[in-house]
């Protein structure tokens, strides 16, 4: 690389700490988190809050750089959010939920922090994910500055336990996955995955791990149990049920319907015709292979959903060899999947018929926007992680390279428009700091690669699940 390329590199990077510094809000006159968007040349809407699945990437750069303080000052302040109580009414946030986003609010000169629990959210959803996050944001502080004691603290617990109450709750349900509406994660609008979604269920497991870690003086075992007991459950369920390779698309094609009993082969009554095989037989490399989107009754989606593939490599939640044939599939179908702009949020779009259904015509997932195809510069990060730990660092190097070159120059925004990202998102907020963080943390877990035990997991050990050296 030519020098002055190293220069323009450096300066893009030094652009991109000043607006993170800018980006941060203080509470009392301590920073507590990053709001979701600079711009100002538009109404705030919520892109003044601090949400919690927005700042996990600036979390663990600030861990990274040994500023612990504002992730700490996150983690005590959110907690304060959480509802302890069961108010027995529809219309309020139940017990353990974490918010997905607040704001700072002064009147009178008293400053007091705002929550949102989905009230003010497109179609209020409540968000499943920050609950998840935010176990995952109080892990990754443990493992950086090893002050085990900030988690055992009895209010830390009990708001791991909340969470995990919330989540291991009986149910009309006999699956290991959890239940969710659509719109209650990163895809927060109608985009068909009501059910079982896969990155709930990476970003559950990731949750699980980390809770059965930091609940270490837990005065409930009843909740330590049923950790241990969904834990391997739900590996095998995603591993077994959501994985698609050109074997498994051969078993899919042949499925018969209408099966009962244990004996069933066809599990879940997946009909072929309901899946584009042909067009997914074509698409998938004979080594490649990826965790489907969603599986429930009667549904199998094919899409190539990103952050859930990611996330379940980085918490070993797909197998070694299952992460290896992902990473061959990202560089097979490159094209398709990363292109101009790391990365596609999904592919393919869906469009047509098949968009209206979905979506509602909904006109900010358009085809090949925002959730629906769109590219999303924040997924940067979570490829170079996986990237780091199925060692296949020239892919995240080429990605960098590319995502470099456009970021500072488009000011850096929320996400791209078109099969191949290359153009600005429609209604893409400029200054959005997760686009800011997801390319500086890629670069610092390029620099050190030791960054990524924040947020990674080795394969689960139920022997060796709750050992403190681990942390």
């Amino acid at each position: 690389m030519e020098r002055e390329e190293l220069l323009i590199f450096d300066d893009i990077e030094k652009q991109a700490w000043e607006l993170l510094e800018k980006s941060i809000i203080y509470y009392q006159g301590r920073p507590i988190g990053t709001i979701a968007a600079g711009e100002t040349s538009e109404v705030a809407l919520n892109y003044d809050h601090c949400f919690v699945r927005d700042f996990v990437p600036s979390a663990l750069l600030f861990l990274s750089k040994g500023r612990y303080d504002i992730v700490r000052n996150f983690l005590e302040e959110t907690l304060k959010l959480q509802p302890t109580e069961n108010l027995l009414n529809a219309y309020t946030p139940g017990r353990g939920l974490i918010p997905a986003s607040f704001k700072v609010v002064s009147t009178n000169g008293q400053e007091y922090l705002e929550a949102d629990f989905g009230e003010h959210a497109i179609a209020r959803v409540t968000p499943v994910d920050s609950c998840l996050w935010w176990i995952i944001i109080l892990y990754a502080y443990v493992k950086a500055t090893k002050d085990i004691n900030f988690a055992l603290q009895p209010e830390f617990q009990q708001g791991i336990m909340l969470i995990m109450e919330l989540c291991l709750a009986t149910r009309f349900d006999m699956y290991p996955t959890l239940l969710v509406p659509d719109g209650a994660c990163m895809i927060q609008r109608r985009l068909g995955i009501y059910g079982y979604p896969l990155e709930i269920q990476a970003l559950f497991y990731a949750a699980l791990r980390a809770a059965r870690k930091l609940l270490i003086c837990a005065g409930d075992e009843e909740i330590v149990i049923g950790i241990d007991n969904r834990l391997p459950l739900l590996r095998d369920h995603i591993r077994n049920h959501y994985w698609i390779d050109m074997h498994r698309l051969n078993a899919i094609y042949r499925f018969k319907g209408e099966e009962y009993g244990h004996t069933a082969v066809n599990q879940f009554n997946i009909y072929a015709d309901s899946i584009a095989y042909a067009k997914l037989a074509l698409w998938l490399p004979k080594l490649g292979g990826y965790l489907a989107g969603n599986v429930g009754p009667s549904q199998l989606d094919t899409r190539f959903f990103s952050l859930g593939n990611l996330m379940a490599i980085l918490t070993s939640l797909a197998s070694d060899r299952q992460s290896q044939a992902i990473m061959y599939l990202i560089e097979e179908q490159w094209q398709d999947l990363v292109a101009e702009m790391p990365m596609k949020i999904c592919f393919p779009a869906i469009e047509k018929e098949e968009y209206r259904i979905f979506t509602g015509c909904d006109p900010k997932n358009l085809p090949w926007s925002y959730h629906n195809g769109g590219s999303w510069p924040v997924l940067l990060w979570l490829l170079t992680a996986a990237a780091q730990k199925t060692g296949r660092t020239s892919l995240a190097q080429r990605a960098i390279e590319i995502a470099q070159t456009r970021l500072s120059e488009d000011q850096w925004p929320q996400y791209y428009d078109g099969t191949r990202g290359l153009l600005i998102g429609k209604e893409a907020r400029r200054y959005q700091t997760w686009t800011i963080t997801g390319f500086l943390l890629a670069k610092e877990l390029m620099r050190n690669p030791d960054y990524l035990e924040l947020i990674s997991f080795a394969e689960f050990d139920l022997n060796n699940a709750s050992q403190v050296c681990d942390l």
